[in-house]
């Protein structure tokens, strides 16, 4: 989709829709006016016989050409405008925008919400978004599609805004969404089709598509880097492991370096500890953690934003053969903490351990990962928040505040001493999980043994990466959660 900024009034965008957000209340917006009055009124009419409220999420169509202007009308209530937030607006907009693509249109455009609480920039930045994520579907293999993407998008600046500053915004909008359909569609692809060794190509193709350098580890590097519990969970595998590292420099040389870290289970089937066939049915999804971090890191690239980045994902498949790694066998990790294996299921923090070490010892001054990795967060906080957990609060602070301020929900979980007792062994330094009681800590917990001193994030997408049937708000499959936090948190430096 070509998407720009457009400074035309509202009632003069040629559309075939035009997406209109509206606040509860009477303080509407100069395009709610300006619609209002090419339409002799009728939006307010809506409002007064309360057959329109503009509470969050509420969707109305008018099919009224508007003579010179766009030829259909969606309006999408963004409920009270001292509570708009970028949350809020992003998930309208997403809302609004999968409402009208089911069908094929050329033009769609959309005006920007207006609310106390969300600038100017970031509304015509979250509509940018939404217009490239919310018509692009998941039906890769689909004869026949169930969504469309339009030929051309535009966002309506409003008047008096900074033109040029609303083109840039328009801009990072529309880089950020393809960087978040670029994860989405790895995660949507089958796993016969993306696995490790082709899920590399894949990184390496884009990589140098970007200027970003790439390095991808096969096994015998891997074995060389003494990544014990990696090749560990893949040897039940017949497809090879690989670690992609890569690398970009958008800030001195002598600045710090952030490094994101992927889990990328391309199909995990549990090993010995065998899944039932229903949870099963969505293992392609867990190398989401991989994908948000490649979807992210080339989104940085393109905007040239003034940071190091080293990425770094760990590619395997968790299979079962007569090779398969087994209950109570003991893995060296590559910072030498010996791992009694309790549960083959508990595979994707084998994994990340020795890629966080591996990150740690190439430099990386501060670190996220990310993972699909524990069912309890999704018991504790629901489908569509990330749990966070930390060694460092100042760190962490910078993390929840890019979150905040990219609209994606998480939340900070406690990551209390005494969780290392349930992760204790007779026989090694450490057991690779607890008690069924609090697994998602026990997991950070873990995972924390493998980054020494540096400042560190673990983010727990377990719920948020994968939505098993569409909603209202958002495509079903793989939603690339995590890559606008990322791109917000790069962008300051």
């Amino acid at each position: 989709m070509q998407l720009q900024a457009v400074t035309t009034t509202p009632s003069k965008v040629a559309a075939d829709w035009l997406i209109l957000p509206v606040v509860e209340g009477d303080a509407q917006s100069d395009a709610f006016r300006v619609l209002d009055k090419a339409l002799d009124g009728r939006l307010t009419r809506l409002r007064e016989s309360e057959d329109w409220t503009g509470k969050s999420g509420e969707c109305l169509e008018l099919r009224e050409p508007i003579p010179g202007g766009p030829t259909r009308l969606l309006l999408i209530g963004m409920g009270p405008a001292d509570k708009l937030n970028r949350s809020a607006a992003h998930r309208n907009l997403m809302t609004a925008v999968r409402r009208i693509t089911s069908r094929e249109y050329e033009h769609v455009a959309a005006v920007p919400p207006s609310g106390t609480n969300l600038p100017e920039t970031a509304a015509i930045e979250a509509a940018a978004i939404a217009l490239a994520v919310g018509s692009t579907g998941q039906g890769l293999y689909r004869a026949e599609k169930s969504r469309f993407e339009p030929q051309r998008g535009a966002v309506v600046v409003p008047s008096g805004s900074d033109v040029a500053a609303a083109a840039q915004a328009v801009e990072r909008g529309a880089i950020i969404g393809e960087g978040i359909n670029l994860a989405r569609e790895l995660i949507n692809r089958h796993p016969g089709e993306l696995y490790p060794e082709t899920f590399a190509q894949r990184a390496a193709q884009v990589a140098q598509q970007y200027g970003i350098a790439c390095d991808v580890l096969d096994e015998r590097r891997i074995t060389d880097e003494r990544m014990g519990c990696l090749l560990g969970v893949t040897r039940g595998s017949e497809r090879p492991p690989r670690v992609v590292i890569l690398e970009y420099k958008g800030a001195p040389k002598d600045s710090t370096t952030i490094g994101w870290i992927g889990k990328g289970v391309t199909f995990d089937s549990g090993g010995l500890s065998l899944k039932p066939s229903d949870s099963m049915k969505t293992m392609k999804c867990d190398m989401s953690g991989a994908a948000a971090v490649l979807g992210a890191i080339t989104t940085a690239a393109r905007l040239k934003l003034p940071v190091n980045i080293l990425g770094a994902v760990g590619l395997v498949e968790n299979m079962v053969n007569g090779a398969s790694y087994k209950l109570g066998e003991v893995l060296t990790a590559r910072n030498g903490v010996t791992v009694e294996v309790m549960n083959t299921d508990a595979e994707g923090r084998l994994v990340l351990a020795d890629v966080l070490s591996y990150a740690v010892d190439r430099g990386a001054s501060k670190l996220i990962d990310l993972a699909t990795l524990t069912g309890s967060c999704v018991v504790a906080l629901g489908e569509e928040v990330v749990g966070v957990f930390t060694n460092d609060q100042t760190w962490c602070d910078e993390v929840l505040g890019a979150a905040h301020s990219a609209g994606e929900d998480v939340w900070q979980m406690p990551m209390f001493d005494s969780f290392n007792e349930q992760l204790k062994s007779d026989v090694a330094d450490c057991k690779n999980v607890g008690t069924r009681w609090g697994g998602s800590i026990t997991a950070a917990k873990f995972l924390q043994k493998f980054v020494a001193d540096t400042p560190w994030v673990h983010l727990d997408i377990a719920g948020p990466a994968f939505v098993e049937s569409g909603k209202p708000h958002i495509e079903g499959g793989g939603t690339g959660t995590m890559v606008r936090t990322l791109v917000e948190l790069a962008a300051k430096g």
